[in-house]
């Protein structure tokens, strides 16, 4: 990549490295499933003069439902519960492994290198599950891997959507995202508990709003699109790597979130998972190590 497309795959991590703290204050003025509703209401705006892509609107709403809603109804309730950013930024990216799991049900095969990938994962997944307690909860656990594995069912229903223009498909799917989303903070939340988050919602948790819906879902989603379409998804997707590992690192230097010796092992086992499935390894084995001069 040109260097100025490398800044920009830098400045996309960076982007999604801040989300998770980001939420997390969005979270002390809104309770979860209205932050989820409200974000992607205000994602969708630009829908106004996009055309809606050319996709079925079954697999439309089964992409937005596991993607969108569910990804991050559980996401940000497991941070609700008291799942500290670096934790959760790392628990959500399990959806890698867990894409693979997925993509095994449906009759794909995985290389060996994703395989080895998923099981190092798994193993930092179970360490981290040992070191619960404190700002890990069972319940913030069980949310955080369950935002992963949604993610990790939208990658396997989205291969079905085939080339679509990425803007357009990504506010729609916020569009429908949006509905069932605030539909479910009312019938959970409760109408008072909205109206109140309205009423007191501080500067910082407005300003986290504009920055969940504009920054790290229009303008990040639409930097990681022009990439991949001019690049191999091989070249592009590592730089998604760093984003567990910026969340971590702010969270500790914004919230004194600190990693016990099991769950900072767990923690890097999983990076180190991701890292085997997402790095072209085997090209640079077959160049270096394999003969290729």
């Amino acid at each position: 990549m040109s260097l100025r497309h490398t800044a920009l795959a830098l400045l996309v991590a960076l982007i999604w490295g801040c989300n998770f703290a980001v939420i997390r204050i969005g979270l002390d003025s809104f309770p979860p499933l209205l932050l989820t509703g409200l974000r992607f209401l205000i994602a969708a705006a630009p829908v106004l003069w996009l055309a809606r892509p050319r996709v079925p609107w079954p697999l439309m709403l089964a992409v937005a439902g596991t993607w969108y809603v569910a990804q991050f109804a559980l996401l940000f309730s497991a941070m609700a519960t008291g799942l500290a950013p670096g934790i959760a930024a790392v628990l959500d990216h399990m959806q890698a492994p867990f894409t693979i799991l997925f993509a095994l049900a449906i009759g794909e095969r995985p290389g060996r290198q994703q395989i080895a990938g998923m099981a190092v994962a798994l193993c930092g997944l179970v360490l981290v599950a040992f070191s619960i307690g404190g700002d890990v909860t069972v319940p913030g656990f069980v949310l955080g891997v369950g935002a992963g594995a949604s993610w990790a069912l939208g990658n396997v229903i989205y291969k079905r959507v085939g080339p679509v223009d990425q803007s357009s498909m990504i506010i729609w799917l916020s569009l429908v995202a949006a509905l069932p989303s605030l539909a479910l903070s009312t019938a959970v939340e409760g109408p008072a508990l909205i109206l109140e988050s309205f009423v007191t919602a501080s500067w910082a948790g407005w300003a986290a709003l504009a920055y969940l819906a504009g920054a790290a879902t229009l303008a990040a989603w639409w930097m990681w699109g022009y990439l991949l379409a001019r690049h191999p998804a091989s070249m592009v997707a590592p730089y998604a790597l760093l984003v567990p590992v910026l969340s971590a690192v702010i969270s500790w230097f914004a919230f004194d979130e600190r990693f016990g010796p099991l769950r900072l092992a767990g923690m890097i086992l999983i990076v180190a998972g991701l890292a085997i499935v997402a790095l072209p390894l085997h090209y640079a084995w077959r160049r270096y190590g394999g003969g290729e001069r």
